[in-house]
């Protein structure tokens, strides 16, 4: 077992850019914890903008936002110097892939069909690509772990992304299998771990394994259970010594202020309390669409999911795309990825928008 802490968290630094394991970055104006009542420092404006009622968007906002910060750790049941906070997941990726990867040298490991950041950030540093397709069985779809790790062994990878609840798949990848592949992987790639949908998925988080797994990392979003998409509010949960380093690596001010108070009013027990109760119900719609979707006779398979959408693959998936769009439904289409060319991702909505899709798809086959 890796060692945890911040023992374990140094040792994680070896994976690390040499040249950024002592970058201090940026120093800004919101950097050091000053006290004063006339504020002259940053080259602020000393008026408020008409449309800025309260004035306080002419100031700079803190580049970490204590309040929120707090909230988030006790959301995800970790201490703050593991979080990192920023514009969604993406900019968590794109910073795990710029701080840990040399161009041309150390590679990125992807899962596909998977979110497509993954690879997107890894062509923009320059770091190889190394893909393990996910395997489909009676059971649904699953990462090969077995092959990952020889893959990320063989190539040389840096960092691992794993994707659980899987999107576009939607299935989950075991406690037992990420514990098993961070331990083989200890001192040669970080685990990240992509729980994007974990609130609808039944398993714990991943984060239950870090205390004794340093080189293993989540990311963790508001954008979907939390329905806080536009605020753009990402979590990045590591060892405290990592979190430093990308702090170092980001943008002086990554989380606006208005941003940050939405989302802290989205975690408040009454928010939380019907965030759990929406949740709830996106399960059990879940069960109930992939039940009736199934029992279509176009619909060839609808793939298990822990996530709030479902892939469902169709004998005639563009037929089945275009009668939705008639009806005035919108779903992803899956059709140009890779071992999906039959398929759709329908997102889970509420009972009248499932309806909706049912309806358009039972129309399908009754023009058929």
């Amino acid at each position: 077992m890796s060692p945890a802490g911040e023992e374990g968290g140094e040792a994680l630094l070896q994976l690390v850019r040499a040249d950024l394991r002592g970058f201090g970055g940026y120093a800004s104006a919101r950097s050091h914890d000053l006290r004063g009542e006339v504020w002259l420092n940053a080259n602020e404006s000393p008026w408020a903008n008409p449309a800025d009622a309260s004035g306080g968007s002419r100031r700079y906002p803190d580049p970490q936002p204590p309040a929120l910060r707090e909230a988030l750790a006790r959301l995800y049941g970790c201490r703050e110097e593991q979080l990192l906070i920023g514009r969604g997941s993406d900019e968590a990726i794109d910073l795990l892939v710029r701080a840990l990867c040399e161009p041309g040298r150390d590679a990125v490991l992807v899962t596909p069909p998977v979110f497509g950041m993954y690879a997107v950030s890894a062509r923009l540093q320059g770091a190889p690509l190394l893909e393990v397709p996910l395997v489909e069985d009676a059971g649904g779809v699953g990462v090969d772990l077995e092959a990952v790790a020889q893959a990320a062994e063989r190539g040389g990878a840096r960092l691992v992304f794993l994707c659980s609840p899987s999107n576009p798949t939607g299935g989950v990848v075991p406690l037992a299998g990420i514990a098993a592949l961070a331990e083989r992987l200890d001192g040669r790639a970080l685990v990240v771990v992509d729980e994007a949908y974990g609130e609808f998925a039944e398993q714990p988080s991943a984060t239950t394994l870090m205390a004794g797994h340093a080189n293993l990392a989540v990311l963790r979003t508001l954008s979907k259970a939390h329905a806080l998409a536009a605020a753009r509010i990402g979590t990045l949960i590591a060892a405290p010594a990592l979190v430093r380093v990308l702090r170092a690596c980001q943008a002086p001010y990554p989380v606006p202020a208005p941003c940050a108070e939405l989302a802290l009013a989205g975690l408040s027990p009454q928010a939380l309390a019907r965030t759990a109760e929406r949740v709830a119900q996106v399960r059990a719609e879940r069960a109930r669409l992939q039940r009736l979707l199934a029992a279509l006779p176009g619909v060839r398979r609808v793939h298990p999911s822990e996530g709030n959408y479902l892939l469902v693959r169709f004998a005639d998936a563009g037929g089945a795309y275009a009668r939705l769009l008639a009806a005035g439904v919108v779903v992803r289409d899956q059709r140009m990825v890779p071992g999906l060319g039959d398929a759709l991702r329908i997102t889970v909505g509420s009972p009248e928008q499932n309806e909706r899709v049912l309806a358009a798809l039972h129309a399908t086959e009754a023009a058929a």
